[in-house]
């Protein structure tokens, strides 16, 4: 078989079996771009507060949230919420010790109001079913990263694996749809005269140019085809740069982390370092928030951190604590890195690493740059923007590919039946 050929099947086979998934990622992506301005829009009655007056203390609003929640451990909380923002504080089920598995707690989530201390709203991020106002975003974002898979003999990541390999795959077609644009080559000019060789170049990008250009006035199958040539050509840099990042994300730990540590030095991250507990069986803390909070403060002022602590969390399936410092209003911003961290064992609350924006070894920047390039937030809002558009074009790509083999595979099948 011509290589031309064994690319086009490749490119066939590949496309249609990634097809459905690339159109739910696309366009699932387009929205959870503006995920938290489309949470605050749709949810501000829980999410936003008018009280005024003195708050809470972060510290007395976590033990009175935790005291209320005796089911749960306190998984996560902003210290100073932004003007108007209500108290978030997630949640974590514990081990209930009657029956060995976790606590079914119908929420991970609680809002509380500043200023009064009272519940204000709750509910379950991510939740598959049922899907209503409160965690129709968080939904959207699960769906967009694990396909909602459900937990199997114990594992939770089924569905980030399966996009891992289709992420792979469209890698590697991102190679094979540009080869195939490529006009098929002419056999080399036997003369080493210069001006022949531009001549033969120039003949190259003539025939290449139309593979850019969608003609408006063709045939309905001519004018599918163009689009999905042309705007895969146009946007390719782009595309390529959307499914190695969802593979390098989904896979880390299964093979993007162990492929770059063969070729270039990457800091060990606390969490790869660590196994990961079953879901039912959680590490509880022996430590609690306000230890951890005085330890990071005092890490911090030595290290010469001018902010505050923003957030703190705790890891229930690692038993790991983490204390993020970022100042009022910037908790993601550092182009969508995310702020530094700092991070705790959660027995003996001992230090364990870090994780600085920007800062490391050259690979360390590389994972570092792997969200903040799929998101588009490298770029700040144009490149939010464009995530958004690109979410929508690689769902029309899908399409238009899936509407070429249709059609093609119906007149193959008219040809045959004329024989």
């Amino acid at each position: 078989m011509k290589p031309r050929l064994i690319f086009t099947l490749l490119h066939r086979w590949a496309g249609l079996t990634i097809a459905a998934f690339i159109f739910f990622s696309g366009i699932t992506g387009a929205i959870i771009s503006w995920d938290h301005e489309i949470d605050e829009l749709i949810n501000s009655d829980f999410l936003k507060t008018t009280s005024t007056g003195p708050r809470i203390p972060p510290l007395d609003m976590l033990a009175r949230a935790q005291a209320r929640e005796p089911q749960a451990y306190v998984g996560y909380i902003k210290m100073v919420p932004d003007e108007g923002d209500t108290y978030e504080i997630g949640f974590q089920p514990r081990q209930n010790p009657a029956t060995g598995k976790a606590y079914e707690l119908g929420f991970n989530r609680i809002y509380y109001d500043p200023v009064s201390g009272a519940e204000v709203g709750r509910r379950e991020r991510g939740a598959v079913w049922p899907i209503n106002r409160a965690n129709f975003v968080s939904f959207l974002y699960r769906l967009h990263y694990t396909l909602c898979a459900p937990q199997m003999w114990g594992i939770d990541r089924w569905g980030q694996w399966l996009l891992g390999i289709v992420a792979s795959i469209w890698t590697i077609d991102c190679f094979v749809g540009f080869y195939l644009t490529l006009p098929a080559r002419n056999a080399s000019p036997s003369s080493g005269d210069v001006a022949v060789h531009k001549a033969s170049e120039r003949r190259f990008w003539r025939r290449w140019w139309p593979s850019w250009k969608i003609k408006v006035r063709g045939s309905p199958y001519r004018i599918n085809f163009d689009i999905h040539r042309a705007v895969g050509l146009w946007t390719w840099v782009v595309l390529f740069t959307i499914a190695f990042t969802g593979f390098s994300m989904n896979l880390s730990r299964e093979v993007f982390m162990p492929a770059l540590s063969l070729i270039s030095r990457v800091t060990p991250n606390v969490f790869n370092e660590r196994p990961i507990s079953d879901p039912n069986q959680p590490v509880a803390p022996k430590i609690d928030y306000p230890v951890i909070l005085d330890r990071a403060e005092q890490d911090a002022r030595a290290r010469g951190w001018s902010d505050p602590a923003g957030t703190m969390f705790y890891a229930a399936r690692y038993g790991i604590y983490g204390v993020i410092f970022f100042a009022p209003g910037d908790e993601r911003d550092v182009s969508g890195v995310g702020p530094p961290i700092l991070y705790y064992d959660g027995q003996d609350g001992h230090y364990l690493g870090d994780r600085l924006p920007w800062k490391g070894t050259t690979a360390d920047l590389f994972v570092q740059a792997q969200f903040p390039l799929h998101s588009g937030r490298i770029l700040g809002l144009p490149g939010r923007i464009l995530i958004s558009l690109m979410g929508l074009l690689s769902a029309a790509l899908s399409v238009t590919g899936v509407v070429i083999w249709a059609r093609k595979r119906r007149a193959r099948n008219i040809a045959l039946a004329m024989k």
